[in-house]
């Protein structure tokens, strides 16, 4: 995996307005995607460019403002909110989701506190519709196909009791979701912030940060955690290493974000 350079641009010049609130260094600027409605307040994606390094990507991410976390439903039911992309969103990823839980969601006891799920998906629309039981006939034999070997990041391992299979587990319209054995939240501390793998018909599909509201109602700053990334990637692309949750006060915004992203050649096929 190599660093980011300008051998691997971006995107043509942005068309769409850009802006710099909460990022001060020479060459670099935020690009947003179109806001959605969430809670009381407004949702939408944001791009980190480098103009130094032909606009190559520093971070992707969802921008939250200060009233998002106000008015939010509660009735229990999930409720999924599809983000359009920013004007130069990076490879490998084609559309985000972010999800608000009211009560948590399986299993009991570690994620039933309130919290969002940001999905970033690198796969197309129709695939991650067809991520369904009810209209996949090959939903079980989709799910159970794992990514393996080089391609699974290190202390990572599916969401589910060992008696059963990933296609008991797979969640429609999002798929196989792994976690890491190492979280404090999976050894006995709450849940606050967690980063999540999930993966489809052979290959890692989404990139997942979990928070809960009531960590990013403590104005976290500018909190950034390393997280474990596998070998080999099926798709050329940006890929994070760590992931960022802040509150920048000047702009009233949080910020959940796939940070320190670098070029990542394809490593092949996914296995069979």
């Amino acid at each position: 995996m190599a660093g980011c350079t300008a051998d691997h641009p971006a995107a043509p010049p942005a068309e769409a307005s850009l802006a710099r609130a909460g990022y001060d260094e020479p060459g670099m600027h935020r690009q947003y995607g179109t806001p959605i409605k969430v809670g009381h307040g407004m949702a939408r994606t944001y791009v980190v460019l480098d103009a130094r390094s032909g606009q190559a990507p520093q971070e992707l991410g969802i921008a939250l403002d200060a009233m998002v976390l106000e008015g939010l439903p509660d009735d229990g039911d999930e409720h999924s909110y599809v983000l359009p992309m920013p004007a130069q969103g990076p490879a490998p990823y084609q559309f985000v989701e972010l999800d608000w839980n009211p009560e948590g969601h399986p299993p009991a006891g570690v994620y039933t506190a309130p919290h969002f799920d940001f999905h970033f998906y690198a796969l197309p629309k129709a695939e991650w519709t067809a991520i369904d039981p009810g209209t996949n006939p090959d939903f079980a034999a989709q799910a159970n196909r794992l990514p393996t070997g080089s391609y699974v990041p290190p202390t990572y391992v599916v969401l589910k009791p060992p008696f059963l299979q990933p296609s008991d587990v797979a969640v429609p319209h999002m798929g196989v979701h792994w976690v890491n054995f190492t979280s404090p939240e999976l050894n006995g501390q709450p849940f606050t912030t967690t980063f999540i793998y999930g993966s489809w018909n052979g290959r890692f599909t989404f990139y997942e940060p979990m928070i809960t509201r009531a960590y990013l109602l403590t104005q976290p700053n500018d909190v950034v955690t390393n997280i474990p990334v596998p070998a080999l990637r099926p798709l050329a692309g940006y890929y994070p290493s760590a992931y960022r949750v802040t509150y920048d006060a000047r702009a009233k915004e949080y910020r959940i974000a796939l940070t320190s992203l670098s070029w990542s050649d394809a490593g092949g096929a996914p296995p069979s």
